[in-house]
């Protein structure tokens, strides 16, 4: 049997048991279609608008419909599902052959076509291949879009390391041609920004190294029972020692938690991920928080802090990949605009929520939810 995927909020993911709405007027039809293919998970539906409602509701791999219906025919239910989702798989039964109508389907991106009476072997047949074309396509689209996203990804890598190479390159040029003298003020100056430039370049180094190692590893996790007052701590620790330089006050008091089933490692990325980026927004500066507490079956991390804060616009796109929240427009946010991505993928995972509430000027508060169960 052909990998199955289900279309859930616009993402293709793999399933357990392929899913197919049969949908024909005729309940002897639709009986006959189950038991043939009863090695699917077969949704039936009568009419056209009774099948989008199953489809919202079931997301099939495969449509099997008659051409002709009271309501509404097959093309007009194979537009409206393509509406929804332009990958849907549609195959059409019908009991004539009609050259406009087959023309009308073809534009609409029918699958394939079954003439009635129905052969069960066809039928079968039919399914199957149109189910194997739908696996290669996503394939195909996996495909492609990996291409696009190591594209995106090698661009903004050479864009973000650059800038300080640049830096540092323009100021060793300017040391070897003996533009500089010692007791030139501008040449201790030019030495602390070489020397900034060159940390930079060091935490984005850090950084791809650290993001490779997620890419390797996975984003499968491996959980256990863990402290969530002894992560946070971690963190913390590693916090300070990366950005001790900076002027920032940290304010964490541990809470009385039960024990957490948890990937600690995944759990203890994304809050560092959480705290770098409230580090990165609050200038050098300032107070960041972090809260421990239980509600009801959950137990949350809520991380605030009172830098410059994201407009409303911004908030729904902060976990997209790549994406960088830049105030000024300058382009040169550190980072890699992959940490929150990640982020909300491995907390998903757990079964928890990510959110963010956060206003212009006013600070924002990241709160990480965590299922106890």
């Amino acid at each position: 049997m052909p990998a199955s995927f289900t279309h859930i909020n616009g993402h293709l993911s793999q399933s357990s048991q392929t899913t197919i709405l049969v949908v024909d007027d005729d309940r002897f039809i639709r009986e006959l279609c189950t038991q043939a293919l009863n090695k699917y998970r077969i949704v039936q539906a009568a009419t056209c608008e009774e099948a989008i409602l199953q489809y919202e509701k079931e997301h099939p791999d495969l449509i099997l419909t008659d051409i002709s219906m009271p309501g509404g025919s097959g093309i007009d239910l194979l537009r409206s599902v393509k509406t929804l989702d332009p990958n849907a798989t549609v195959v059409i039964m019908t009991g004539f052959v009609n050259t406009d109508t087959i023309l009308s389907a073809l534009k609409e991106d029918a699958d394939d076509f079954i003439n009635k009476p129905l052969n069960i072997l066809q039928l079968r047949t039919s399914i199957e291949k149109a189910l194997v074309r739908k696996a290669l396509k996503q394939e195909l689209a996996d495909i492609k879009r990996s291409d696009e996203i190591k594209n995106t990804f090698l661009s903004l890598v050479s864009h973000k390391l650059r800038t300080p190479i640049t830096g540092i390159s323009l100021f060793l040029q300017n040391l070897r041609t003996g533009v500089f003298k010692l007791e030139d003020p501008l040449f201790q100056q030019c030495i602390n920004m070489a020397s900034e430039e060159a940390h930079y370049l060091a935490q984005l180094v850090g950084e791809l190294l650290e993001f490779s190692q997620v890419m390797v590893n996975g984003t499968g996790i491996d959980k256990s029972s863990c402290d969530l007052n002894e992560i946070v701590a971690d963190v913390l620790i590693k916090c300070r020692k990366e950005h001790g330089a900076l002027d920032i006050d940290f304010e964490a008091a541990p809470e009385a938690l039960p024990p957490v089933q948890l990937d600690a490692s995944k759990i203890s990325f994304t809050l560092y991920q959480v705290l770098d980026n409230a580090i990165k927004f609050s200038n050098g500066t300032g107070h960041i928080s972090l809260k421990l507490g239980r509600q009801d079956d959950f137990v949350f991390i809520a991380v605030s802090d009172a830098g410059i804060g994201i407009p409303e616009s911004e908030l729904p796109k902060v976990f997209e990949k790549f994406y960088q929240v830049d105030p000024n427009h300058t382009g040169q946010i550190r980072g890699f605009g992959l940490g929150l991505f990640y982020a909300r993928d491995f907390i998903r995972q757990h079964g928890g929520i990510i959110s963010i509430a956060s206003k212009p000027g006013f600070g924002t508060t990241v709160t990480i939810s965590l299922p106890l169960q």
